[in-house]
């Protein structure tokens, strides 16, 4: 594998036809390509949002989930999570589920820049004592999911696109059914 890292692109089926530099497909124009995002819970069932780095290409300095990736080529998915939460905050984790299997999107960053993802949405959560790579997160704090989803629809502006679509939607599977 090479130390680049790579994005798997995606076809409109969402079948793999090949990969890119991550940092070269991140443009006005990038194409879809496979993402995850993380949302981790402590043992008091909080769960951990992070500030994005001010040195992130995008959405510098928003707050969002607890952490986000790609995939490298021919890694599992599963297997990607867990290295970005080691790599971006230093923890191990205890379970892994997906809740959000189908999730996709694209925004536009006010730089102009595009995120086009499948971005299947995980739960995880971890014992650890968090410790985040300054490179990926400025800030962290541990909130309840009820509160976050409040903020999501009250002030979606403070948090970033993806974070706040997913949220709409997680909000939608814990509602008690009529």
């Amino acid at each position: 594998m090479t130390s680049e890292r790579q994005v798997v692109l995606l076809d409109e089926s969402l079948a793999p036809i090949g990969s890119a530099s991550r940092d070269e497909v991140h443009t006005e124009s990038t194409p879809l390509h496979l993402a995850f995002s993380c949302y981790l819970l402590n043992p008091d069932g909080l769960v951990l949002i992070t500030r994005r780095s001010l040195a992130k290409r995008t959405w510098p300095g928003v707050w969002t989930n607890s952490f986000c990736g790609h995939p490298q080529p021919g890694e599992d998915i599963e297997d990607a999570v867990r290295r970005h939460a080691r790599d971006e905050l230093g923890v191990g984790l205890d379970t892994l589920s997906v809740t959000l299997a189908d999730f996709r999107y694209r925004a536009v960053d006010a730089n102009g820049i595009v995120e086009n993802e499948f971005c299947p949405v995980f739960t995880a959560t971890t014992s650890d004592e968090v410790h985040p790579n300054p490179l990926e997160v400025a800030e962290h704090g541990w909130v309840s999911l009820g509160d976050l989803a409040d903020t999501a629809r009250a002030l979606p502006h403070l948090l970033s696109p993806w974070s706040v679509l997913q949220l709409a939607q997680l909000a939608k599977q814990m509602s008690p059914s009529p």
